[in-house]
């Protein structure tokens, strides 16, 4: 399904559930693709726990190019796109999320959208290397429950526990959380439920 927004086409892939309690949207990271290996293992999880899926490319991706450009601009995009999935799929209550600076849309949209929790994964708590650059109060930001799943090896580092409703630390993963994808899949499918 194409979506056109202020920011020119996103796309978004639908994996209908046989008998949907929830909608969750998820999407990418700014060099990534909604095919990363931990997205891919959340849909197969959250489909199995009857979540109807969406994996939205996002206009900037779509366009061909690898930084989303202002976050005003890449929300204002984002929340056409929920908009049209909300007309789409009116019913189900919505938990959204994605990865990397996927995950950060997520959390400053929640509100707008009306979502009713967000999944982070592997959140950019700041650049590498540069702590001070935290970027913590977009997770405090999203006034719902935010449920993040990081690497233990992360170069953007792990938020606190505090600014998230549940935090999961995984041993031994990095930034693509791709060592053990399933795992997230798990983590991810089991919190949602509680949302339907």
């Amino acid at each position: 399904m194409q979506v056109m927004t202020p920011r020119g086409p996103a796309l978004a892939e639908i994996d209908e559930a046989g008998d949907p309690r929830l909608l969750l949207v998820l999407t990418h990271g700014s060099a990534g693709t909604v095919d990363a290996p931990d997205l891919l293992a959340v849909r197969a999880a959250a489909l199995g726990a009857g979540a109807t899926v969406v994996r939205v490319t996002q206009a900037f991706r779509v366009a061909g190019a690898r930084a989303p450009g202002s976050p005003a601009r890449q929300d204002e995009a984002w929340e056409v796109v929920l908009d049209e999935l909300r007309k789409r799929l009116p019913d189900l209550p919505l938990v959204q999320g994605g990865r990397s600076n996927g995950a950060r849309v997520a959390c400053r949209t929640a509100e707008a959208v009306g979502a009713a929790a967000v999944v982070a994964l592997a959140f950019p708590l700041h650049p590498p290397g540069k702590p001070e650059r935290s970027r913590a109060d977009e997770l405090r930001a999203a006034g719902v429950d935010v449920l993040v799943v990081n690497g233990d090896r992360d170069p953007f580092g792990v938020p606190d526990a505090a600014d998230a409703t549940r935090l999961v630390v995984l041993p031994g993963e990095g930034h693509d959380l791709k060592r053990d994808p399933a795992r997230v899949g798990e983590i991810v499918a089991q919190w949602i439920t509680r949302y339907a």
